[in-house]
């Protein structure tokens, strides 16, 4: 099948960024991104770069290029099904907070909806593509509904999962690593693959583009998150044996990153990873295997998720301890909100959790992150149900400046890793800071030499 029309449904960190990507790099076909939240699309079709509802470096020049011409984003859902030879799911996938698999198991309810949705609309033959995270053997329920609900259509279910990295999401469409594409091994699953195949054929190299079949595909995106976040929490957890025993992560994570079959990425020692996919992709990964009896490889993935909470836990209690064993009534400033650079993504932010503990603690936080507005920093909190909303409105404020964040403050905390924090005038946050002036750096990005020779009492993760 040639493909002509592309609709994605929804619009967020996946959709919107890989669809602009494709409409940029083949603009012979007309991409369509829906979504029924109606301020999002006015947000992607606004003219203004800082109105885009998502920042990522580059996504704005690639979007106003490709918007108009051959890339739309619309309210219109069914008219877009209907157009579209090709439709991409990219919606959300959260971890379930009720019933059976609550706190572990993929919410599938919204992949449920849209196949519902395409079913009931679509009067000519369809290629499905999974875009978002899920479960493997999603597929066949997806199939299930499009087949005994829909009209006669034929449809080819297609795993195609990301790997992006929020705040390199661009550069990661334009020069991916590889490109993954599952599907039936009949006759009609092949040239569906080959559908796909010839739309990245457009800037991908074919040796990049890997083929396999479904359940390989979807399997293989929850591994890739899995065994990233499991470096993460090997190298936090010997952080906390570095500071126990006088080592240097930092000088460990380079010596053991020289070895070819280790090699240097994802070891860096922080507070703790974030972001939408590797909790929720673990928890998932730990409830297939318990679903079938695999209570020994659960268990070991588990361990992932509880290393990473125990490490944001005893940042917080560190803060607490070297503030002579309290925190109440002073304030703490928090450098970056977001759960990494680059990006306003806040979803699992270690920064929440840090600030969750030093709040019911009755500290002061003032926070201050390039990207991450004030709203959303409480939307975060409440969401937790820790405190009354109106608890946190009183102690936390964001500010536009960091120095005036930093102003009178008790302590500094880094949480997310903007360069912009390494070319501040630190003598003049020094000077207006309470003595002795704490820096907690959770990120392990700032000179921690030339911090303690201003002055500073540094304490950073590992060390």
């Amino acid at each position: 099948m040639i493909i002509k029309n592309i609709c994605c449904i929804g619009a967020g960190y996946v959709g919107g960024p890989t669809m602009a990507v494709i409409a940029q790099k083949c603009p012979h076909i007309k991409v369509t991104v829906v979504d029924v939240n109606e301020s999002r699309i006015n947000a992607w079709n606004s003219s203004n770069d800082d109105d885009l509802p998502i920042y990522e470096p580059g996504l704005a020049e690639v979007v106003k290029e490709a918007r108009g011409r051959n890339l739309f984003f619309s309210t219109n859902v069914e008219n877009a099904i209907d157009e579209a030879e090709m439709i991409f799911i990219s919606v959300n996938t959260p971890t379930k907070t009720y019933g059976e698999g609550k706190g572990m198991a993929a919410d599938l309810k919204y992949i449920e909806l849209c196949a519902r949705q395409i079913a009931k609309i679509a009067k000519s033959d369809k290629i499905v593509v999974e875009k978002s995270t899920l479960p493997v053997r999603t597929a066949s329920a997806i199939k299930e509904i499009l087949t005994n609900t829909g009209n006669g259509v034929q449809y080819q279910i297609l795993s195609n999962p990301e790997f992006l990295a929020e705040g390199t999401a661009i550069e990661d469409l334009f020069n991916p690593d590889r490109v993954l594409i599952g599907g039936d091994n009949t006759l009609e699953g092949q040239n569906a693959i080959q559908s796909l195949v010839e739309v990245y054929s457009n800037w991908v190299p074919n040796d990049k583009i890997i083929t396999t079949n479904l359940w390989s595909s979807e399997l293989s995106k929850l591994t890739a998150n899995a065994f990233l976040a499991q470096r993460v929490s090997s190298i936090n957890a010997l952080s906390e044996l570095c500071e126990k025993t006088g080592a240097d992560v930092n000088e460990v994570a380079q010596a053991i990153g020289l070895d070819s079959r280790i090699g240097p990425k994802f070891l860096k020692a922080s507070v703790g990873f974030g972001g939408s996919c590797f909790q929720k992709d673990i928890l998932n990964l730990v409830y297939i295997a318990k679903s079938y009896g695999l209570n020994e490889v659960a268990d070991y993935w588990e361990q992932v998720i509880i290393m990473n909470d125990h490490q944001k836990r005893r940042f917080a209690k560190n803060i607490s301890t070297t503030l002579y064993n309290t925190v109440a009534g002073k304030k703490i400033t928090f450098l970056g909100w977001a759960f990494k650079k680059d990006t306003n993504d806040t979803r699992e932010s270690a920064a929440i959790y840090v600030a969750d503990d030093l709040l019911n603690e009755q500290a002061n936080i003032a926070v201050f992150d390039p990207k991450v507005n004030q709203k959303q920093m409480l939307s975060d909190l409440d969401y937790l149900g820790s405190r009354k909303p109106s608890e946190n409105q009183k102690q936390l404020t964001a500010y536009d400046n960091p120095y005036e964040a930093c102003h009178q403050a008790h302590a500094i905390a880094v949480l997310t890793e903007w360069d912009e924090f390494k070319s501040y005038d630190w003598q003049k946050i020094y000077d207006q800071m309470l003595k002795p002036a704490f820096i907690f750096d959770g990120r392990n990005i700032l000179d921690r030499k030339a911090l303690e020779k201003i002055g500073f009492v540094y304490k950073a993760i590992g060390s």
